[in-house]
């Protein structure tokens, strides 16, 4: 049925002609035409050698996609600036000590290429996780939807983790390279919550990290609570030491008397 012999499109209407394109890898052979009717070949042309042309703008808009101008350039500007290469040598070293893979070239490109494609994060996240991996295949991959995928386990295992949504970065943000910084943000608040955990799992020096506040709770005997119901706090004001020796009555005027 396929064949590299090909035969111009024929459109029935203009709206096909503005608003179609020709599909890659749909041809008609000589053979199947001879023995095809006319109405049926020219059904299937229509189903199969047309398509609208948004899908295919839809299939490579991520690939080709263009310079940003006016605001769009302004605003992607300033969060390119939040961008730390100090943070991105750190993240990269406790990277390469927790999970034992290849360092990266320094750069924010190199950066982001290695962690584009899901698997060093993957790596990342179980080795947080000890034996109860939350990711239990990883497999690199060229295609686009897989390595995103990976991105998105990486992020549901990370939220499972405790890092709050807030500190979570989106997909987009590291495949297409719009807020690295975001992703910076992620790995430390990853970071921080492992050191404050200490449980065994992470690896690397503990300064790299800011520990995590913990809860300091505190109980009270019922007599001590008791006791502080009486108790005037200081915020609210006190009147200890306080005397009306020396006031007037209301109305009247403070008498200033000079005596000789």
């Amino acid at each position: 049925m396929m064949c590299s012999t090909t035969e111009t499109v024929q459109y029935s209407s203009e709206w096909q002609k503005r608003h179609c394109t020709i599909a890659p890898g749909c041809r008609f052979s000589t053979a199947s035409r001879r023995h095809t009717p006319l109405k049926v070949r020219h059904i299937l042309s229509l189903t199969l050698r047309l398509q609208p042309k948004w899908e295919l703008s839809n299939r490579i808009s991520m690939a080709n996609k263009g310079p940003a101008y006016g605001l769009s350039r302004e605003v992607q500007s300033k969060i390119d600036k939040k961008y730390d290469p100090e943070l991105e040598e750190r993240l990269a070293e406790w990277i390469v000590v927790q999970c034992g893979v290849a360092r990266p070239q320094p750069g924010k490109t190199e950066f982001q290429n290695w962690l584009k494609n899901g698997c060093v994060l993957c790596e990342l996240i179980n080795s947080l996780y000890g034996s109860n991996k939350p990711i239990k295949t990883i497999k690199s991959s060229t295609m686009v939807f897989k390595q995103m995928e990976l991105i998105s386990m990486f992020l549901k295992a990370a939220e499972n983790y405790g890092v709050t949504k807030t500190d979570m970065f989106q997909t987009v943000d590291l495949y297409e390279g719009k807020d690295l910084a975001a992703v910076q943000r992620t790995l430390m608040a990853l970071g921080s919550l492992a050191v404050t955990k200490n449980d065994g799992c992470y690896k690397g020096d503990p300064s790299w990290f800011h520990k995590k506040a913990q809860e300091n709770k505190r109980e009270f005997t019922e007599e001590q609570l008791t006791d502080g119901k009486n108790v005037i706090g200081l915020q609210m004001g006190t009147n200890r030491g306080a005397s009306q020796s020396g006031m007037t009555g209301y109305g009247q005027a403070r008498q200033i008397i000079n005596n000789p």
